[in-house]
């Protein structure tokens, strides 16, 4: 089965071509993160109007960079939530409509589930059943999964995701959009043991996640090392960048390896933007190590997001025989424990 998969739940427009029996044909990815630079966030309205100039145009490209012909295509899978409804109702409307016109299924696909088995697009890819830690910039969960649909919510954050807490910190010590890579390349600058920075929820049983007091701390860090300008010296930039990543990190870690001993599980699967940061990578594949435990996660083009994992999990989706109806639904607030079958699936 050849999937055409779409991706537009914010601001980054994916699109990919998945074969069932050759793998991965093509892809690419159009980021707005210069359209939004200038107002530090994204701005909804201007997301979903790129998406429209940028959609149809990257479909034509990923046929072409394939050699593929529409006759060629089984089925269109998109995101259907969560995310920005503007956002969301571009792909979903492109993508309904190019299933229409082409006589072939669609299918609305979860965002996060399509994250969550990106890894499986490697090619040693893990197995079912496993833990996944689910990083982005608006979500942080621990989730148990015993198969495709078949999703435990273990634990996650009660306010800020981790992806936020990184922009947020980044915004603090005056740096660019987007923030969180740009706070991971300070810190790498930074002695992380001038500064302790506290590791939230840690010391009390749960999987649960909480990094607005992290937020806190570090502005009061940063309030306190203010020179005249109003931020630290760049020395103690970098120093407050790092002592901030090595907390998430050291979080992020230590609740993984609770979830993994209560799931009974020997597997972690990582994905979402977070998933890129390299010392959260270098933790988890040392400390999962000492346990017996592995981890996997996908390559970094496919940490953020991306049109391959939503043509993949469409493409396991519509070969289980699930469709979607013609009218077109999408979920910009949609609970993965939800997700027993697809969107409007029959």
């Amino acid at each position: 089965m050849r999937v055409l998969g779409i991706e537009t739940s914010c601001d980054e427009t994916g699109v990919a071509l998945y074969d069932s029996e050759q793998g991965l044909l093509g892809h690419t990815l159009y980021s707005q993160v210069k359209l939004h630079a200038d107002y530090g966030g994204v701005v909804p309205e201007l997301a979903s109007r790129d998406h429209v100039r940028k959609l149809l145009p990257l479909v034509r490209e990923v046929m072409a960079q394939s050699n593929t012909r529409a006759e060629d295509i089984d089925g269109v899978a998109y995101t259907a939530g969560p995310g920005l409804i503007g956002a969301l109702m571009v792909g979903a409307c492109a993508g309904r409509a190019i299933a229409y016109g082409w006589d072939v299924p669609a299918i609305g696909v979860h965002h996060m589930e399509g994250h969550l088995l990106a890894p499986m697009l490697e090619d040693n890819p893990p197995e079912f059943p496993f833990v996944a830690l689910l990083v982005s910039g608006g979500h942080t969960q621990l989730v148990d999964v015993q198969g495709l649909g078949q999703y435990e919510l273990l634990g996650e954050s009660l306010d800020d995701a981790a992806g936020e807490a990184f922009d947020k910190a980044a915004k603090m010590l005056d740096l660019d959009y987007p923030g969180g890579p740009r706070l991971a390349a300070l810190a790498e600058k930074g002695d992380p043991l001038r500064f302790t920075f506290p590791r939230p929820m840690t010391d009390r049983p749960g999987l649960d996640f909480s990094f607005s007091g992290l937020k806190t701390f570090t502005l009061t860090t940063v309030k306190k090392h203010a020179l005249e300008d109003g931020l630290p010296d760049e020395q103690t930039c970098a120093d407050i960048a790092a002592a901030f990543q090595e907390a998430v990190v050291d979080t992020l870690v230590i609740k993984c390896r609770r979830a993994l001993k209560q799931a009974k599980r020997k597997t972690l699967v990582i994905a979402g933007g977070v998933s890129a940061n390299i010392l959260l990578r270098q933790r988890l594949e040392a400390r999962l190590a000492e346990d017996g435990c592995s981890v996997y996660y996908p390559r970094q083009e496919f940490c953020t997001d991306n049109g391959a994992m939503i043509a993949y999990a469409g493409c396991l989706r519509l070969q289980a025989g699930q469709r979607a109806d013609l009218e077109i639904e999408v979920r910009p607030r949609w609970p993965l424990t939800e997700l027993t079958g697809a969107l409007g699936s029959r």
